[in-house]
């Protein structure tokens, strides 16, 4: 290390901004004790350097390097974080989650999705859009309040089977005056993979992805039921 011999950055990798910052430090204390032997050399005799200056500079130095030391044990606790969640994830993949969001993963003709309203609504209107944006499908919602659950055959409006993939579930709600409502979505879907990016964890459920912080509950897939036999 640099003033000590502990090895805080140890593990990190060569773009760790702690790493970074210590090559630095080691840069900028290299040159200033070379400039400080060069200055005790050439001192006069009867006219001595100041050591509480150059001391009060090491101490500045010794200060940096602690910080530098926290950043380091920080990353690595990060880096923990991060391994524990990858462990966590892997859980996931293949269980059906229910996650908040408006974007439900189309599977074998299967797409499922609550909405919730906090008082009675006059008129709710359920759309469903590919990714294209157009709207496939389109049907009347439970007005109650409370929270209602929405299963989506795959097929248009029109009853022809629309391909799997990622679809936005817009839920328009009216109160007796003729505004709209808050309303709160989930969407289900199988957990078919995941990933970390910046330290959060997200799960994809085919081509939507939603973050764990998200998710709601987790339950086992059922199996595919097996295609009725041949005449």
């Amino acid at each position: 290390m640099i003033l000590g011999s502990t090895q805080s950055t140890a593990g990190l990798g060569p773009n760790s901004g702690a790493v970074v910052s210590e090559a630095q430090l080691q840069e900028d204390l290299n040159r200033f004790l070379n400039l400080l032997v060069a200055q005790l050399k050439n001192q006069d005799p009867l006219d001595p350097l100041d050591s509480n200056e150059f001391t009060q500079q090491l101490v500045q130095f010794a200060s940096v390097e602690q910080q530098i030391k926290q950043n380091a044990n920080l990353e690595k606790l990060l880096d923990l974080q991060e391994t524990s969640q990858v462990s966590t994830m892997v859980g996931f993949i293949g269980n059906t989650i229910e996650a908040t969001g408006d974007t439900v993963p189309l599977e074998d003709g299967h797409a499922e999705f609550t909405y919730s309203l906090d008082t009675n609504a006059s008129d709710v209107t359920i759309s469903i859009r590919n990714s294209a944006g157009l709207t496939v499908f389109t049907a009347e919602g439970d007005a109650g309040a409370g929270k209602h659950n929405f299963v989506w055959d795959g097929l248009d409006s029109i009853g022809t089977p629309q391909p799997d993939g990622a679809y936005t579930v817009i839920v328009g709600a009216l109160d007796r005056a003729g505004n709209l409502q808050t309303v709160e979505q989930t969407v289900f879907g199988r957990v078919t993979g995941g990933g970390v990016d910046d330290g959060k964890v997200s799960l994809f459920m085919g081509d939507v992805a939603v973050s764990m912080d998200d998710v709601h509950l987790i339950k086992e897939t059922p199996p595919k039921a097996d295609p009725p036999p041949q005449g």
